[in-house]
């Protein structure tokens, strides 16, 4: 499905109501399957991801103890995670797959920390990437090494299956923590359930021990889905109340409330909801590590070439291995709206002002990317008519995205494009 957006007529003042928090959602899941007699979850993200995960683990349940295949498509998150939990599950036998692009997203480094402890896990086809065979076993804690630079959902993978483990097992996470929040967020929601984990600097050690169902381990709403509506606002200087949003959070994309004033939005939280205010302040250039906030990296830049502020965002060597090349994809497109941006390093994108001549807008490629997607929607309030190709697959995060922007105001419609 292709989409043609137009923006409201009048100022937008919206409410909206965000999906639930995928990435605290998937952790949960994982979570209440590894405690004993649980009851299940009152409330989980309703999305792709999420989906992907709380299927995988009921065919684990329905196989009882039979081989079975697992496809989790393009749910990054479900392989890494799932491959831990098969891994230390004993008489598991599962085949893990995923789509064309999952099969390109490396998991060696994964793979080979849980074979230190004691893991049965093949490679099907390529060494280092999925599909993988796994055998499920009682695996051995230990203390060794890993490179925490690439993913974090490799360090919460592992920390999720350690209270099951024989013995403590010790991370010594070596280079810069990618995604920092991500991995204390698992380390807070295990604790939460009542595991025996700590994290010191770059150590982080979890003990044996059993999970606890706990009732009150609420899902927050979800800070990443919440950048979209802030760059809205940025561009609309309209009114968006988020309800039940909160702060402190989890979420290491809160940070959006420290970093939107510089954008022209301070954010209020009244009643339990986070108000999204305009204000005439603006920085005339935005330099930020965005190593702890991979993905509001899209939303961001959209926003700054859109309002004229040249950035350098740092930190961006994991966008690369996402659902696409994400950086390669927002220099393609932001330069189809004449916005000239370079990647003047591993893991840097910066936009210095420079525009390029162009005669007519041609429709914006999300390249399977729900976030490319969402972060391009709202150009619409500048250029209005623009077409977003495959709108789809906003499902994978944030279903109910299309609907939102209708409740504020938008009007889309489908239209047929052809193949350039």
């Amino acid at each position: 499905m292709d989409l043609q957006i137009f923006p409201p007529e009048e100022v937008i003042e919206t409410t909206i109501e965000l999906p639930l928090s995928k990435s605290m959602s998937n952790r949960a899941l994982i979570m209440n399957a590894l405690t004993p007699a649980a009851q299940p979850l009152p409330e989980v993200a309703q999305c792709d991801d999420t989906q992907a995960m709380e299927t995988a683990l009921a065919q684990w349940h329905s196989a009882a103890g039979q081989p079975f295949e697992a496809n989790v498509g393009p749910a990054g998150t479900a392989m890494r995670f799932l491959t831990a939990f098969f891994a230390a599950s004993p008489g598991c036998e599962v085949v893990l797959d995923g789509s064309e692009r999952m099969r390109q997203r490396p998991i060696g480094q994964l793979v080979d920390a849980l074979r230190q402890c004691g893991a049965s896990v093949e490679y099907v086809e390529r060494e280092g990437f999925p599909p993988l065979r796994i055998v499920g076993a009682q695996l051995s804690g230990g203390n060794f090494d890993i490179d925490a630079s690439i993913s974090s959902q490799f360090l919460s993978a592992l920390l999720m299956v350690a209270p099951t483990m024989d013995t403590p097992l010790t991370l010594n996470l070596k280079g810069e923590i990618a995604s920092l929040p991500y991995l204390q967020m698992t380390i807070a929601m295990m604790q939460r359930r009542g595991i025996e984990i700590e994290r010191e600097g770059q150590t982080v050690t979890c003990q044996p021990g059993v999970y606890l169902q706990r009732a009150d381990c609420e899902i927050e709403r979800d800070w990443s889905a919440a950048s979209y509506w802030y760059e809205i606002d940025a561009l609309s200087a309209g009114w968006v109340t988020l309800t039940d949003l909160t702060l402190p959070s989890l979420q290491g994309d809160s940070a959006l409330a420290q970093i939107f004033p510089k954008l022209g939005i301070i954010t209020e939280i009244e009643e339990g909801n986070a108000v999204l205010n305009p204000t005439p302040e603006m920085h005339s250039r935005l330099d930020l590590d965005l190593s702890a906030t991979p993905d509001i990296a899209q939303t961001l830049a959209v926003t700054c070439c859109m309002l004229g502020v040249p950035f350098r965002f740092s930190g961006l060597k994991s966008l690369k291995i996402k659902e696409t090349d994400r950086i390669d994809a927002l220099m393609r497109e932001l330069k189809k709206l004449s916005f000239a941006l370079e990647a003047e390093a591993d893991g840097v994108l910066s936009w210095e002002g420079h525009r390029v001549p162009v005669r007519e807008v041609p429709p914006i490629e999300t390249y399977s990317d729900h976030r490319m997607a969402m972060a391009f929607a709202p150009v619409a309030l500048y250029l209005p008519g623009i077409v977003i190709r495959d709108a789809d697959v906003v499902s994978k995060s944030y279903p109910g995205y299309w609907d939102d922007l209708k409740r504020a105001g938008f009007t889309l419609n489908e239209v047929g494009v052809e193949a350039e």
